[in-house]
Order: C-alpha cells, then sequence, then structure tokens
C-alpha cells in the first residue's frame, strides 16, 4: 500500500511540475523596471531590476523587443507573464495601437493558466482603439464607448466589485484614451483586493473586493498589433 502511494505521488508531483507556470515556459524578454517602495525612497535606484516575461500561449516571434519599446503582432491570441507574482503594488504602463479598433490588456493577479478562451484569469485592465466600436458595430448599432476608455472587470471566475458598474464591469467615469498610433499611459495601483486606475494622468476606475489579490502580471495579444513601452512596477510589500 505504501509503494501503491509513493506511485500515486511521484506522478502527481511530475504532473504539477509539467503544468505549473514556471516549469517548462521560455524567456520571451526583458522588459521594464521593478523597485521596491522602500528602495525607491531610499533613492536606491541601483536595486531596481529588469522584469521577465515568460512565454504563456503565443509564439516566439509574437513579441520582439525593438530599442525602447517591446512590440506584440497581436497574434495568435494569448499572453505572457511576469516571472514572479505580485500581490500588491503600483505599475505605470505605455501603450499604442499600430491599427485602429486594437484590442488588447493586462491582466494582474493572474494564474497565468489559460483555458479554452487562451485567455487567463485574474482582473483585466482594458486597453482598447477608439474606433474598435465602430468597427464592431452590429445592426447599425454600436457598443457601448465604455468599452475603449481603461474598463475593469474579473475574468475567469474572478469576481469584483465595481466602482462605476457596467453590469458586472466598472467603466472609467472619463474617456481619456486617445486613437491609434498615439500613446497611452496607465497607473495601475493594486493594494489588498483593490484597484486604481490612471488614464493619460487622471484617476478615472477602480474596483475593491476582487476575489484574487495575488499572481502573475500578463500582457495580452488579441489580434491585433500593440507597442508596449515605460513599464515600471513598484511593489509595496
Amino acid at each position: 500500500m505504501k509503494k501503491q502511494v509513493l506511485v500515486i505521488w511521484t506522478i502527481l508531483t511530475l504532473f504539477l511540475l509539467q503544468t505549473s507556470p514556471g516549469s517548462s515556459q521560455e524567456l520571451v524578454a526583458s522588459f521594464g523596471k521593478s523597485i521596491h517602495m522602500k528602495d525607491l525612497l531610499a533613492g536606491k535606484l541601483k536595486n531596481a531590476r529588469p522584469v521577465k516575461w515568460y512565454q504563456v500561449n503565443t509564439e516566439a516571434d509574437s513579441w520582439k523587443i525593438s530599442g525602447k519599446t517591446l512590440k506584440c503582432t497581436g497574434l495568435p491570441i494569448g499572453v505572457i507573464r511576469s516571472e514572479k507574482e505580485y500581490e500588491n503594488f503600483i505599475m505605470h504602463i505605455e501603450w499604442s495601437h499600430r491599427k485602429p479598433g486594437g484590442n488588447s490588456g493586462a491582466f494582474v493577479w493572474s494564474k497565468a493558466q489559460p483555458g479554452e478562451n487562451r485567455l487567463p484569469d485574474g482582473v483585466e485592465v482594458q486597453m482598447l482603439d477608439l474606433e474598435w466600436i465602430k468597427l464592431n458595430t452590429r445592426d447599425g448599432v454600436e457598443p457601448p464607448v465604455a468599452y475603449v476608455h481603461g474598463e475593469l472587470f474579473g475574468v475567469g471566475g474572478v469576481e469584483i466589485t465595481p466602482e462605476n458598474p457596467r453590469g458586472k464591469r466598472s467603466k472609467s467615469r472619463e474617456n481619456r484614451v486617445k486613437g491609434a498610433k498615439e500613446w497611452n499611459s496607465y497607473e495601475i495601483v493594486c493594494v489588498d483586493g483593490n484597484i486604481k486606475l490612471s488614464v493619460n494622468g487622471k484617476f478615472v476606475n477602480g474596483i475593491t473586493n476582487s476575489s484574487q489579490k495575488k499572481g502573475y502580471i500578463c500582457l495580452e495579444a488579441e489580434g491585433s498589433e500593440i507597442h508596449f513601452r515605460n513599464i515600471q512596477i513598484i511593489e509595496l510589500d
């Protein structure tokens, strides 16, 4: 009986090692900087470390560093993830869709294990181009403009309480997103299951009571070319 238990335990351990987010995934890029708040306040900027991004379910040629820009083709649909998990942090990220109607986003507090829809769980921070609603008009009806200006919502079973509800999602109080080929900046403040989002210099959205409040940060490829730059993460714990 003990031998059977040992065999089962060995098989289970090997399975978990093969399927865990950090097991066999390849390094995609070292891009952006991460620093702890105490080092930042002490002026120890040399303690900042590159953020390493690992493959989850896109392709090797989906992502490319060009100078100070991380370029994503948008295909196939999927994500890359940060090397480590984060709980309480502030992230600055700048993004630019290269074509009208582009779709992408960042996931926070994610397990980085996509399901059949290729996207993981967590809280998604939406990044849509202004033209998305026009290009997705159906029967003469445009989707709500709320889609494009920094919605926050739980995915993959993650529950949240929206500050400015649009159903289960939280929409920004003001549309501050710029058009295709222009750069947008987000400050994403994540603390104890609560998120505040600043879009181009103004806090306009938030959620509370996330049922998942620790995990990887993911960058999303969702069908259209998008560029990222100036990713900075400040760890608060």
